[in-house]
């Protein structure tokens, strides 16, 4: 058997003109994940990741915990298909289209709106955000400028099935992505519904890491959301 390791990144720069940033938190998260692999002596046969900037350093960061030491790392190579789906064209296009039709979606705007306190408009955009995709991923809201949720799922378990194919028997490997990529490999290794991964997908904390067993076309989950790293609450996040 091998062991599919998928990291997601450290936290972003929510509500920021460029989210695909890892905010200081972010990058700090990476660093405490790379010292506590290198503590553990963790090797990798391979690694990759995806081509966004926060995926990328992520990686990059975790990296340099390993250069530091005696054990090695290798090269990430990028893989397009472990980006993130594209939640901001999302929310362009579909949000509008919405508040059209949905009063419910016009309440919570509403309440982003109001909200001055930063933690409280995370809040409350992430009430938005959720709404948005539980109408793409249902598909009750059509949105052709932004891949649908089954050519996002078909992408994403392409880019799974080529890298296993690729690293072979026997070894341990590495991901580096976001959580919309773990949550359908949740999915793949528990044949769960597109609304139970969408779930999923919210339940992934950042720079937390999901271990998955393959050999062949066997693909099983071993952890999930799993961030030992992270020993204190005000290290751990979500968005």
């Amino acid at each position: 058997m091998s062991r599919l390791v998928l990291v997601r990144h450290g936290q972003a720069s929510f509500l920021e003109a460029d989210y695909d940033k890892l905010s200081p938190l972010g990058e700090a998260q990476s660093q405490l994940l790379g010292e506590y692999w290198v503590t553990r002596r963790v090797r990798f046969d391979a690694v990759a990741s995806g081509p966004l900037a926060r995926q990328k350093n992520t990686a990059r960061i975790v990296a340099e915990s390993f250069a530091r030491t005696s054990l090695p790392f290798p090269e990430p190579m990028t893989v397009p298909e472990f980006r993130e789906c594209d939640a901001e064209g999302l929310m362009r296009h579909a949000l509008p289209r919405l508040l059209e039709s949905s009063s419910h979606a016009r309440e919570l705007q509403h309440a982003f709106n109001c909200a001055t306190v930063p933690e409280e408009r995370a809040r409350r955009f992430q009430k938005l955000v959720e709404l948005v995709f539980a109408h793409w991923v249902s598909g009750e809201l059509a949105v052709p400028e932004v891949e649908s949720w089954m050519d996002f799922s078909a992408r994403v378990n392409r880019g799974v099935s080529q890298f296993m194919k690729q690293c072979g028997r026997g070894i341990t490997a590495a991901i580096f992505t976001s959580g919309g990529p773990i949550a359908v490999a949740v999915e793949r290794a528990l044949h769960l519904a597109p609304m139970n991964t969408l779930r999923v997908m919210w339940m992934s904390r950042n720079c937390s890491y999901s271990e998955f067993l393959f050999s062949g076309e066997r693909f099983t989950m071993h952890s999930f959301n799993a961030s030992p790293h992270l020993d204190e609450d005000s290290l751990v996040t979500y968005r």
